[in-house]
């Protein structure tokens, strides 16, 4: 699942005309990035979220053919958040593991390696994570030595949570399992972070974070967007997957 739904509200004024997942970057609309991330590894079933300006979404990425992918929309009348977002499409998701994406991040990351982590650690959920020295201000998770998140945000795992020393921040990245569902109620928006591993946390779910250390570079400020527009154009940042 690709999110796409968001206003992008701190690139105005691009996105007053324009949805953020279709804010060029090196000559390509941001979404191109994750898209082609999910077809290198094989995922050609795709579902994107829309909201905001969600005909010019449906219209550049039409069925996926041309991408050689197959792409299904989850319209969202009112924007939902991640994990409503999430839910509202769980008729797409609900037969086995799948991945997340945020269609405004661009990562440089061997997918093989974390599906295979997730199915070797059995995850319910395996978070993509990075060092990072504003980790604190995104939101702090740890995990302790095999990779098991500990701690999110301000939530503990249950028992001890003095054996996470590992202090990371989330790329937006994630594998789940259908499992997810059973921890998430709507309508209302809800946050996937903030709301539902929350509660898997205090429900002993499996939740682990896979160590990243790759190219990582959030696009959704005008300031980040022009480091790696410039980045990608002058070849400091090369992607594997493209």
């Amino acid at each position: 699942m690709l999110f796409a739904a968001g206003l992008g509200t701190r690139l105005r004024p691009l996105t007053d005309t324009l949805p953020k997942c279709l804010v060029p970057v090196n000559g390509r609309p941001m979404i191109d990035y994750p898209l082609m991330l999910l077809r290198h590894y094989g995922i050609h079933e795709i579902v994107v979220n829309v909201h905001h300006h969600a005909g010019r979404v449906e219209k550049y990425l039409g069925d996926g053919s041309r991408f050689g992918v197959e792409v299904a929309y989850s319209r969202e009348p009112v924007l939902l958040d991640t994990g409503g977002g999430l839910l509202g499409a769980k008729r797409f998701l609900d037969h086995g593991a799948f991945v997340i994406i945020n269609s405004d991040v661009l990562i440089d990351l061997r997918l093989d390696e974390v599906l295979r982590f997730h199915r070797e650690r059995e995850a319910t959920a395996t978070l993509v994570l990075r060092k990072d020295p504003q980790a604190e201000a995104y939101g702090s998770i740890w995990t302790d030595a095999e990779g098991r998140i500990r701690k999110l945000l301000h939530h503990e795992a249950p028992g001890d949570g003095s054996d996470a020393p590992e202090q990371y921040m989330f790329t937006g990245v994630h594998v789940v399992e259908p499992r997810i569902f059973q921890y998430m109620e709507g309508p209302e928006p809800f946050s996937i972070t903030r709301t539902t591993y929350p509660r898997m946390l205090a429900g002993a779910e499996r939740l682990c974070g896979f160590a990243f250390d790759g190219e990582w570079q959030d696009m959704g400020t005008p300031e980040r967007l022009r480091s790696t527009d410039r980045k990608l154009r002058e070849g400091a940042l090369r992607l594997h997957f493209l």
